[in-house]
């Protein structure tokens, strides 16, 4: 009865191998075509590790249009007198991801850059999983896009005017949200994601300190850094910006990017153009994105200029210090 009993073991081992070499062979579940099939989708998806110390100062642009509404791309290459590369552009929490509009900006020279806007979910419900579904979805739509992309997730939430800023959620509900939201990208192997960190400066209407709303360098690839020149923030780099960059620099060694900056109109914009440009390069920040509208902006009833041609003084301005200063690095080429 042993002798039979382990012949029969020994024949549907033999069975079982051989088997289990076919479906090998012919490509099945666990098989070797898989694997390949899976490499070769790990190695088509874009990898930003290169990107993230560049070596030039960018030049970049945002406005509210779609990544497809390339027309501010086009006027602020002909009056910036060279191409951006950066194109800036805001999301709210819960819209998809449009890949083919995000290749054609890449295609065209330009790093897309989306500022995620959580305008009607609270942090804390992001932190305790109630997004997940669309997190998911998110990072699945990023991942498919065959380019970088930087990503600025609840930006100025310093700011008390955004209803997740310091008057209406805790800083550590912030934290919470951000690591949950790069956690999840991070299992699901998305590795064409720029983390940028977007404070406001800290000035006399942003009060509330930073590094309580830092998630750690971990979670953060560059720190992105909001003002503009107007009668709200301030009117020279060294009171506007310095500050705030000093603070940083206590707690993180990452990249500075001005992600959002402009001056306002005056009779001395060009003398604030001027000085930005010198400010920024001294400060050895790695670019700065343009808000070339006009707009109302918060905390002054007045129509704010911030565009780069409301003057031929500050056009002149704009291209020769931006020049001079070695604004323009392209990051597909760089």
């Amino acid at each position: 009865m042993a002798i039979a009993r382990r012949s029969r073991l020994t024949v549907a081992t033999i069975l079982v191998v051989a088997v289990s070499f076919l479906v090998s062979a012919c490509g099945g579940a666990g098989s070797k075509g898989d694997a390949k099939a899976g490499t070769a989708t790990a190695a088509a998806r874009f990898r930003v590790s290169s990107m993230l110390k560049p070596s030039g100062r960018a030049l970049g642009v945002v406005d509210d249009k779609s990544p497809w509404q390339y027309g501010i791309v086009t006027s602020f290459t002909e009056e910036a007198g060279r191409a951006p590369d950066i194109r800036e552009y805001y999301s709210s929490w819960g819209d998809d991801f449009d890949p083919e509009g995000n290749a054609f900006l890449w295609r065209h020279g330009q790093l897309p850059m989306m500022a995620l806007v959580p305008s009607d979910t609270s942090l804390r419900a992001i932190a305790r999983g109630e997004s997940d579904v669309y997190i998911r979805r998110l990072a699945s739509q990023i991942a498919s896009y065959k380019g970088p992309l930087a990503l600025s997730f609840a930006g100025e939430m310093n700011g008390p005017w955004n209803s997740w800023g310091p008057r209406h959620t805790r800083s550590a509900d912030f934290v919470a949200a951000w690591r949950h939201l790069h956690d999840i990208f991070t299992a699901r192997g998305v590795a064409n994601v720029i983390w940028v960190w977007s404070p406001h400066v800290a000035d006399s209407g942003t009060t509330a300190e930073l590094r309580p709303y830092y998630p750690g360098n971990g979670y953060v690839d560059w720190v992105g850094l909001i003002g503009y020149y107007g009668p709200i923030d301030g009117v020279a780099f060294s009171s506007l910006f310095t500050p705030t960059l000093r603070e940083i620099a206590a707690f993180s060694a990452k990249p500075v990017l001005l992600t959002e900056t402009g001056v306002a109109e005056s009779e001395d914009k060009e003398a604030h153009i001027r000085d930005l440009f010198r400010g920024a390069a001294k400060a050895g920040v790695i670019g700065l994105v343009w808000y070339d509208q006009r707009k109302d902006w918060p905390g002054s009833k007045e129509l704010m200029d911030w565009r780069i041609d409301t003057s031929v003084g500050a056009l002149a301005a704009f291209q020769v210090e931006s020049a001079r200063n070695h604004f323009g690095h392209s990051f597909k080429n760089g």
